[in-house]
């Protein structure tokens, strides 16, 4: 029997069920024109997102202003003045202005109708025209010097980074773009980037004749180096190569001998570095740790400006390249281009007090708006039937105000999956102040019942707009109602952001009911990325295995033996994220090294993402159960992987969330250890309960021989509707239990019928994805309970064999991997794999 057919021999009921859900349900990603994989990168770190404070500027051509991207605008200031006047308000988001060599049209990248085109706009009469509106996502536009031509980043070519050339003309005509650098199959083994070489961020020589990118272009790892070519595209060198990560966006100077660009060479955080057109060897040109980014020259080349995130949001800075003095570019007033109005908000518990919630705001047009001192976040998917663009929101300690044009606003006030969510419309006019007050009520307080919510995974920083620190993670968790915080430090390929914040106890910044704590998300492509919780000494550093073409090729350590010196510092220990597609041994066309099975069978994993970042909910509970019916315990967990620091994120901090039985007080320790026991759920909205005869999650409810019915308590409140609540036994769904009339409700006591050793769960699903949940679909699932009959271990025959066939394609990979340090490494490699494999062949028996 295959392995396919006996999946669907073993998991019928559950099979049939989820099928019914579409994978993606109606939601889909911001800007799915891109090929280029794991979108969350490329869409944070190169394409232009909306951030609170400035993005990106452009000097004018006499050196005495900057135009700049704020908020979805554009903004022109003099340097000598501090007031900004709005050139641009919609009916899109606006960004990465380039202010033409004759001072008289500004192009600029403008997000709107499901793609971002160039536009250009004319500074005398206010008009903004297209110039390539191609449905494609064209960014980085920069005028040659001559003012001719535009060379700019696009996906218009296979949905992959090429870099374009093309003439705008004067009177509204413009010549066809052209493609200028090559399609190339690297036929190296990337991970984070396309097999195809890609071709970002130009900047023009000062005679127009060439061109430095950015190209991965023989490259592994990152986003490439810098690359010298002639405007045509025909003759191509490699000046310089540092591991760039999306940011480096190089600006030549005017003088032709120097080049400024973003880096985190040997750092943490990126700052401006100096080389010459030839490459040469670089020099710093700033200095902390936060992220310098989006340099650009002045005309005269005596002066830098450059975006920083040094207070946390987004700032716009002059630099004196001799001198080293920096004077800030702050809008302290500002003049809008229609008129305005004041909204102010309060949010407050049912006694009054003010309560930390998350905020979104949305005009009739569909855009977004955030106070000007709070950072503006936006989901990365949405469904186009129901919205012209993405989720915007803001996390606020219980009041705000907002600048907004005079229009009608939908107001969406929420706090977790305990709070009810609540929706205002405002009207604002023109001068107006209008106030809108909101006292959240309570829908479930588990709080009060013992139960305390976690994210198991989230990245404070992680190359991100803005920079994160503990007390703004602090604010965001509460906003969120999440009481403890596992912010997962972890590399971004040559860099691990977060290191210098470590240390072996919950951080200062914590307070009575939001825990704030350090631990470690191990990396390796090959065996599965892991997590690692309450580390009390160090970090393992330098924290990933199996990187090709780096000095930890290697298979070693594999993740049983980081699992095992993690726990030598008491730590809790994972898996995160684990399958977005479901993991067929039998299939030969697709990889499958990942290691859950193997050091699950080993004794080494406590705790697995059952609700986590991942687009196919089926594959990872498929996997899990198999283990489940081998008589394996695996607790429930629950990770968003939330880049925290990031402006476009799948999620806020706690949208996937385990609440965990540990009883108050809330201490890290005793949370810790209920997780591990697995008297927790995991859930993206949906608050679901179970007991068997008084016997709680995580628990073990003994039978008498031949089994017998059990009473089976359960209950559900949701704030989003779910489309069925389940049984869940052995891997089989066997029975439905009835919905309150909305869906968002349930409390049942029925009866089961148990005959054999195995497990129990509850799980909630909804078909389609429904605000404020920010996932694929409304999903939650309880730990097991777990259901002993005669004494009789559970046992499953048929999942013991499909795992000893997964073992085995592990083993040809291990057998087949070149990069190894030693002997002794293989052959420690392959021994673990059979005391696995032996252990599943015992329980097939």
């Amino acid at each position: 029997m295959s392995a396919l057919i006996a999946r669907a021999a073993l998991l019928p009921a559950l099979w049939l069920a989820l099928s019914a859900v579409p994978a993606h349900a109606q939601r889909a990603p911001v800007l799915r024109q891109v090929r280029t994989p794991h979108a969350y990168y490329f869409r944070e770190m190169l394409i232009p997102q909306l951030t609170t404070g400035p993005s990106a500027a452009a000097w004018s051509p006499d050196g005495r202003e900057l135009i700049y991207s704020m908020q979805g605008s554009l903004w022109r200031q003099r340097l000598d003045e501090v007031e900004a006047r709005q050139l641009t308000d919609g009916p899109g988001y606006d960004y990465q202005p380039d202010w033409s060599p004759d001072g008289r049209r500004v192009v600029y990248a403008s997000y709107r109708d499901d793609a971002i085109e160039l536009r250009l706009l004319d500074l005398d009469t206010g008009r903004s025209s297209p110039l390539v509106a191609n449905g494609a996502v064209n960014i980085e536009p920069r005028w040659s010097p001559e003012g001719t031509r535009v060379a700019y980043t696009s996906s218009a070519y296979e949905g992959l980074w090429h870099v374009f050339v093309v003439t705008p003309g004067t009177e509204g005509g413009r010549g066809e773009p052209v493609r200028v650098t090559r399609e190339r199959e690297s036929g190296l083994p990337r991970y984070y980037y396309h097999r195809q070489d890609q071709y970002l961020s130009p900047t023009w020589s000062p005679d127009g004749r060439e061109l430095i990118v950015i190209s991965n272009r023989g490259r592994i790892w990152g986003s490439g180096g810098f690359w010298r070519l002639d405007a045509e595209g025909e003759r191509e060198r490699e000046i310089h190569y540092e591991e760039t990560t999306w940011k480096a966006k190089p600006d030549w100077s005017r003088d032709g001998r120097r080049v400024v660009y973003s880096s985190y060479l040997g750092r943490q955080w990126n700052q401006l570095w100096l080389m010459t057109s030839e490459g040469g060897d670089p020099l710093q040109l700033t200095y902390g740790e936060f992220d310098a980014t989006a340099p650009r020259w002045s005309p005269a080349g005596d002066r830098i400006a450059y975006v920083s995130n040094e207070r946390g949001n987004t700032s716009l800075w002059v630099l004196d390249v001799v001198s080293g003095a920096r004077r800030e570019v702050r809008a302290a007033r500002r003049r809008y281009r229609h008129p305005v109005g004041t909204l102010r908000l309060a949010v407050t518990d049912a006694g009054g007090a003010p309560m930390p919630a998350r905020v979104s705001i949305v005009g009739s047009d569909g855009r977004s708006y955030v106070p000007s001192d709070a950072w503006h976040h936006a989901d990365d998917a949405f469904d186009r039937a129901e919205r012209r663009f993405e989720y915007g929101y803001f996390h606020t300690g219980g009041s705000a105000t907002l600048t907004l044009p005079a229009g009608t606003y939908r107001v969406e006030v929420s706090r977790g999956p305990e709070y009810r969510v609540v929706t205002r419309s405002v009207e604002v006019s023109e001068s107006s102040t209008p106030m809108v007050r909101v006292a959240l009520g309570v829908l479930d307080d588990l709080e009060g019942r013992g139960w305390y919510s976690g994210d198991l995974h989230v990245h404070m920083n992680y190359g991100g707009a803005y920079r994160n620190d503990p007390t703004r993670l602090a604010l965001q968790a509460r906003a969120e109602d999440l009481h403890v915080v596992e912010n997962l430090i972890v590399n971004k390929e040559g860099r691990v952001p977060d290191v210098a914040w470590f240390r072996p106890r919950p951080d200062p910044a914590s307070r009575p009911g939001t825990l704030i704590a350090h631990g470690q998300e191990y990396h390796t492509s090959f065996w599965g990325h892991v997590g690692l919780l309450g580390l009390t000494e160090h970090l393992l550093l330098p924290g990933y295995t199996a990187y090709a073409n780096t000095g930890v090729a290697t298979l070693q350590p594999t993740n049983a033996r980081v699992f095992d010196l993690a726990r030598a510092q008491g730590a809790v220990t994972g898996y995160v994220h684990p399958y977005d597609a479901y993991p067929d041994p039998g299939d030969s066309t697709r990889t499958l090294t990942h290691a859950l099975p193997v050091d699950l069978a080993l004794g080494k994993v406590d705790y697995y993402e059952a609700v986590g970042f991942v687009d196919d909910l089926r594959a990872t509970a498929e996997v899990w159960y198999r283990l489940l019916n081998c008589g394996f315990r695996l607790a429930a967990g629950g990770g968003t992987d939330a880049m925290a620091n990031f402006a476009s994120l799948r999620g806020p901090v706690g949208m996937n969330r385990v609440y965990v039985r540990s009883g108050a007080p809330l201490e890290h320790r005793r949370w810790l250890s209920a997780l591990k026991a697995g008297r927790s759920f995991a859930t993206n909205g949906p608050l679901i309960g179970m007991t068997v005869e008084g016997t709680g999650l995580g628990g073990e409810l003994a039978l008498p021989a031949g089994g017998r019915e059990v009473a089976v308590s359960v209950r559900l409140r949701s704030n989003v509707p779910v489309d069925r609540l389940e049984l869940v036994l052995n891997g089989r769904v066997i029975r439905q239990i009835p919905l309150d009339g909305d869906g968002r409700s349930a409390t049942a006591l029925v009866r089961v019928s148990v005959d054999r050793s195995g497990w129990l769960l509850l799980q909630a699903r909804g078909n389609k994805a429904a605000y404020p949940t920010l996932d694929i679909f409304p999903y939650a699932t309880t730990s097991p309970i777990y259901l002993t009959v005669g004494g009789k271990p559970a046992r499953s025959p048929e999942d013991a064999r499909y795992f000893m066939a997964w073992i085995d394609r592990m083993r040809g990979a291990v057998e087949a991997h070149e990069d190894w340090n030693t002997d002794a490494e293989r052959r420690e490699t392959l021994e673990m794999l059979a005391k696995a494999r032996a252990e599943y062949e015992r329980r097939a028996e």
